[in-house]
C-alpha cells in the first residue's frame, strides 16, 4: 500500500458538550473509558498510518500533555492553532507535512468503528480511475443536519447538498477522506478556501470516489450522543492502560457525568 500520512482535526470548541468541554477538550471525551483521540491513533497505528499530525486549539496544554505519552514518541506530532484556520486552512497551512503523499483527512471528532483497512485498500486499489480523493460516507438519521451526497453509477459524488432543508436522500458526509496530491496542492493554491466541505468538496464533483461505512459513525458532538457511543462495541487500544497519565484520566470526574 501506498504511504499514507495523517491530518487528524481536533481543535474543536465542543460548545453542544458544555459543560462537559469546559474542563476536557471534546476530543478527549471518552468512548468506553479511552479518550475519541486515542481511538483514532490506535486506528492508524493498527493500519500502519505512522506519520499523523493534529491540530490542536482548545485546551491546548491537555491535548499535549495527553501527545506526550512514550506511545505516541516520533511518530505523531501536534500543531497549535492560535486562531482556528477552518478544515480547508489547516491543511493548506500544513501542505509541507503531507508534501507528495496520500493524505487522510479526518475530523477526529467522529468515532467510527469500521473495517478502516478496506477503506484503506478501496482508495489504493479499487476507486474509479477518474477520481482523486475518496469519502468516506454513512447512512444518517437526520439528513438535514448533514451534506447528503448524490452518486453516479461508479459511487463518484456527482451532487452535494451541505445541510439543505429537503435532503435527496439519507447517505452523509462523513468528513473523513483520503486525498491524493492533487487535491492539496489544488487547496494550497486557493488562499480563500477555508471549509473543506464547503469550498473543497463542490470544486471536484466527478472525481470524489465514496467508501460506505456501514457500521459504526457518530459525531459525538452532544452528550446525548457521547452517552449513546457508550453502548457500542468498543475495540481495545493498541497500549496498556497502566500509565501515569491513564490512572489520572480514570479518575476524572466527566466518567461520572456521562
Amino acid at each position: 500500500m501506498s504511504k499514507i500520512s495523517a491530518l487528524l482535526l481536533a481543535a474543536g470548541m465542543g460548545t453542544r458538550l458544555q459543560p462537559l468541554t469546559d474542563k476536557l477538550p471534546k476530543c478527549l471525551m471518552p468512548i468506553g473509558g479511552i479518550p475519541l483521540l486515542e481511538h483514532w491513533l490506535s486506528l492508524l497505528y493498527r493500519t500502519d498510518i505512522h506519520n499523523v499530525l493534529i491540530n490542536i486549539h482548545h485546551h491546548k496544554a491537555m491535548v499535549e500533555e495527553f501527545l506526550l505519552r512514550a506511545r505516541f514518541n516520533k511518530w505523531v506530532k501536534s500543531t497549535h492553532e492560535p486562531k482556528l484556520l477552518g478544515t480547508a486552512g489547516t491543511l493548506r497551512q500544513n501542505a509541507s507535512f503531507f508534501e507528495g503523499e496520500t493524505v487522510l483527512l479526518a475530523h477526529a471528532d467522529n468515532w467510527i468503528n469500521c473495517n478502516f483497512g478496506d477503506f484503506l485498500d478501496f482508495h489504493v486499489n479499487r476507486r474509479p480511475d477518474k477520481t482523486i480523493m475518496t469519502m468516506m460516507t454513512f447512512r444518517t438519521t437526520k439528513p438535514k443536519t448533514c451534506g447528503i451526497v448524490e452518486l453516479d453509477p461508479e459511487g463518484v459524488v456527482e451532487k452535494f447538498n451541505e445541510k439543505v432543508t429537503e435532503p435527496p436522500g439519507d447517505l452523509a458526509n462523513g468528513a473523513i477522506y483520503l486525498l491524493e496530491p492533487e487535491v492539496t496542492n489544488w487547496l494550497f493554491e486557493k488562499k480563500g478556501a477555508t471549509d473543506f466541505s464547503i469550498d473543497v468538496v463542490p470544486e471536484f464533483l466527478g472525481r470524489i470516489a465514496t467508501w460506505e461505512n456501514t457500521e459504526i459513525h457518530r459525531d459525538i458532538g452532544t452528550i446525548g450522543s457521547l452517552r449513546s457511543a457508550q453502548n457500542d462495541p468498543i475495540p481495545r487500544s493498541c497500549w496498556p492502560s497502566d500509565d501515569d497519565w491513564s490512572t489520572s484520566y480514570r479518575s476524572h470526574q466527566v466518567h461520572q457525568d456521562i
